[in-house]
């Protein structure tokens, strides 16, 4: 919508999301980020953190649902959505506001992390559910490279790149 302010967040996750369902059976999903950026000390001459951002956030319909059963508290994500404001009043009468982000996308980041993707039967085109998890072998390299080996009830098959060419040769180009 015109207007709405757009943010992307990298954090974690501070508690699993807690996942419900409306009357009306739409799946929502909440939970909170903490993000906290890095600031060097040029005096110091080293890095610092900076104050932390807690931002509640809610995430809807059947993404709720693949947040709820594949990310867990500490999961760092990046997290794009729309910040809305919402107003409520307390059991005092306090009238209060809370800034909440409304979730569009999220998924888990893959700097320290590594990240098994199943895809969905669902209306929308993409759309991708999975877990993350950090091993130590793949923060030691810093890449993460799958197993080669088929499973046992598939039969094996010839390695093919994405754009045609087989194999692993990546002294030739794939053209």
């Amino acid at each position: 919508m015109a207007g709405d302010t757009i943010i992307t967040v990298v954090g974690n996750l501070t508690a699993d999301p807690e996942l419900r369902y409306t009357q009306n059976g739409l799946a929502v999903a909440n939970f909170t980020i903490a993000s906290t950026p890095r600031i060097f000390d040029r005096q110091a001459n080293e890095w610092k953190d900076g104050d932390p951002l807690f931002l509640r956030c809610s995430v809807w319909r059947e993404c709720a649902e693949h947040v709820a059963s594949s990310l867990v508290k500490g999961s760092r994500v990046i997290v794009q959505g729309r910040l809305k404001m919402r107003r409520y009043e307390t059991e005092s009468g306090e009238k209060r506001t809370s800034t909440e982000l409304e979730v569009e996308e999220i998924g888990p980041s893959l700097r320290y992390a590594t990240a098994q993707l199943t895809r969905t039967s669902g209306q929308g085109k993409g759309q991708i559910s999975g877990t993350a998890s950090v091993g130590q072998k793949e923060q030691q390299r810093g890449w993460y490279q799958p197993d080669q080996q088929p499973s046992s009830d598939q039969p094996a098959e010839p390695s093919q790149q994405a754009w045609g060419g087989g194999g692993n040769d990546f002294d030739e180009p794939p053209f």
